[in-house]
């Protein structure tokens, strides 16, 4: 693990500004008291899950799961259809300030958004892989802090309500399978294979401590070494948490790995994509409306990324022109596909080189970030390898948020099981996306604003948070970085990865294509390695819609930036236009552009 140094970071921002304000608007009474109301709403809201709250830093429910059932979802829902209509029962839209206006709308479009996922929510599949069984030990390990003897309590309770998330799920992918809702037979597989990674070893099994029992004993250890327990205590904790996993929650395990290995037999050999599904045409064209926040259809999706791909095609002929390579472009990607000049070893020392060189490409970013953003994080960074029981060789680097406090610093996660499918030239792109100015600006910005409702610092859009990943990953160009050839052909890769994506996500779930007709497309224009390209198109038969999200809102933040360029001419001011995109938190596309458009006509009247 590579820590990003805060006080480093804030040593190299020296007079830049750190305030984590939203860029000013006026407000009146009403827009305060909006502000409150929606503060308290949000407060309602998160009490209703305790993960969230653990996610937030926060110890209320520290011994709790959240509810799964679908009678939990019912009564979220209600309260939300509450919530909303008790807000326009008590403000006037019209009377409301600019900032406000976006809260309303905001909070409304929650509600429009909850409703449509309601209706399809038996499509989702429950045991996909990065579901419950691994995110729940994933979030005791990562998320869940030991300070004192009750928290580890709470941690070991924690433990013995597992088995009630798993059951909850597993009915409700149950009664999926019973309306002819199943997810592709491979995710079967890896799902059974993920159970069985995480009940590997003690207390379950002899051998080493599987992957929870270790973190149990490093934060009791921890509590005894700090005096805050004694040796019989902790003991006495150890042992409550191996009886809590042995009786409650390995037996849970084996119910859900009892019902995958049955019912993957009903399952087809080849995957199918959401069009496959009963009533599958309305749920992809909902699953794009929630994921982009757009009204594009799957049509318009296709033709965009086949545009995409031909324009980003022949930038990277003159890349490859440039680096004096003679053969085609198909020749160049397997030229990149498969010399080892662009892969670190297949070693602990190559994943720890892996790791050093995104931490330097980190460190020369966050130099420059003053000259391109007045708004700036102040929580940290750190480049962390997936841990093992939840990895999979080839999937997609990630982000995980701190918390808003600063407590636990955001974390960039690569999957290093194999090291051939992580190639060096693409490493500086992606550490710009998932971190600086990426992920961890973006969402740790949106975590500490001030002076606007506080669900606005939580709630995330994916067009918005992933297409301004990628809209980083242009923007570091711009800022003087991906110098080396065969880097900017990195992320140029990255770019026509995406928007490969909007060809085959479309044609996934809306063509009717294939595992790998899917394949054989991206393979055909990309140099991404064979075992990342799998993990990738399995990825998209899982999560309809998603991936075409980058691409979308990439090119909508783009557009953005030239029309207040063209608007503000000489005026124009990077930084003054990155805290209006930052400055408000994560939004859907069309309050985002509304939002810019005030600005812009702001700016045109001083």
């Amino acid at each position: 693990m590579i820590a990003i140094d805060r006080r480093a970071f804030l040593a190299t921002t020296a007079g830049a500004a750190l305030a984590t304000a939203a860029p000013a608007f006026a407000q009146t009474d009403t827009d305060r008291a909006l502000t409150a109301f929606l503060d308290a709403e949000y407060e309602t809201e998160v009490l209703m899950d305790p993960e969230d709250l653990t996610s937030q830093g926060r110890k209320e429910r520290y011994g709790e799961l959240t509810d799964r059932s679908e009678a939990a979802a019912d009564a979220v829902l209600a309260w939300r259809r509450d919530s909303v209509a008790r807000m326009k029962a008590r403000f006037d839209p019209s009377k409301l300030g600019e900032d406000a206006r976006t809260s309303f709308d905001m909070w409304s479009l929650e509600l429009e958004r909850a409703q449509l996922r309601e209706t399809w929510r038996r499509h989702r599949y429950v045991f996909a892989r990065g579901s419950a069984p691994t995110g729940l030990p994933n979030f005791l390990i990562n998320f869940h802090r030991v300070d004192d003897r009750s928290d580890a309590e709470a941690y070991i309770a924690r433990i013995g309500k597992i088995d009630e998330a798993l059951d909850q799920l597993l009915a409700r992918a149950k009664a999926a399978a019973d309306d002819g809702i199943r997810m592709p037979r491979f995710d079967y597989k890896q799902g059974l294979a993920d159970l069985a990674r995480v009940t590997r070893g003690a207390p379950f099994s002899a051998g080493e401590d599987s992957p929870l029992f270790a973190d149990v004993k490093r934060k009791v250890e921890a509590l005894r070494a700090g005096g805050k327990i004694s040796d019989a205590q902790a003991a006495a904790l150890v042992k409550a948490a191996s009886d809590t996993m042995t009786a409650q929650m390995k037996p849970a395990y084996d119910r859900v790995a009892a019902w995958l290995t049955a019912d993957m037999a009903n399952t087809k050999p080849e995957a199918g994509g959401a069009g496959a599904l009963p009533n599958g045409e309305a749920y992809y064209a909902a699953q794009l409306k929630l994921q982009t926040t757009t009204d594009m259809t799957a049509s318009e999706i296709h033709d965009l990324g086949l545009s995409e791909v031909a324009r980003i095609r022949a930038e990277m002929e003159a890349v490859k022109a440039g680096t004096g390579f003679t053969g085609s472009l198909a020749d160049f990607f397997v030229f990149m596909r498969t010399d080892k000049r662009f892969y670190f070893a297949n070693t602990d020392a190559g994943r720890d080189e892996y790791l050093k060189t995104a931490d330097r490409y980190l460190s020369g970013m966050k130099k420059k970030l003053p000259e391109y953003f007045g708004i700036l994080p102040k929580a940290d960074l750190v480049v962390k390898r997936v841990e093992a029981f939840r990895e999979i060789p080839g999937a997609a680097q990630h982000y995980f948020p701190g918390t808003p406090d600063g407590s636990r610093p955001g974390i960039f996660y690569s999957h290093l099981s194999d090291m051939n499918a992580m190639p060096s030239y693409q490493l500086e792109n992606i550490a710009y996306h998932e971190g600086l100015p990426g992920h961890h600006m973006q969402i740790s910005i949106a975590q500490e604003l001030t002076g606007v409702p506080k669900f606005r610092t939580q709630y995330g859009y994916t067009a918005y948070s992933e297409g301004w990943g990628l809209y980083s990953e242009a923007l570091a160009k711009e800022m003087g970085f991906d110098v080396d050839p065969y880097n900017d052909f990195g992320r140029l890769s990255g770019e026509i990865w995406r928007a490969i994506r909007l060809v085959v996500d479309t044609g996934i779930h809306a063509k009717g294509w294939g595992e790998e007709k899917a394949v054989t497309y991206f393979l055909s224009n990309s140099a991404q390695p064979e075992a990342a390209v799998r993990a990738e198109i399995q990825r998209y038969f899982l999560n309809p819609g998603q991936a075409t999200c980058y691409k979308i809102g990439m090119i909508r933040i783009q557009k953005l930036r030239d029309r207040a360029r063209a608007t503000l001419g000489p005026k124009f001011d990077y930084r003054a236009f990155h805290d209006v995109v930052l400055g408000g938190g994560s939004q859907p596309m069309p309050v985002l552009e509304a939002r810019v458009n005030r600005w812009l006509a702001r700016q045109s009247r001083s």
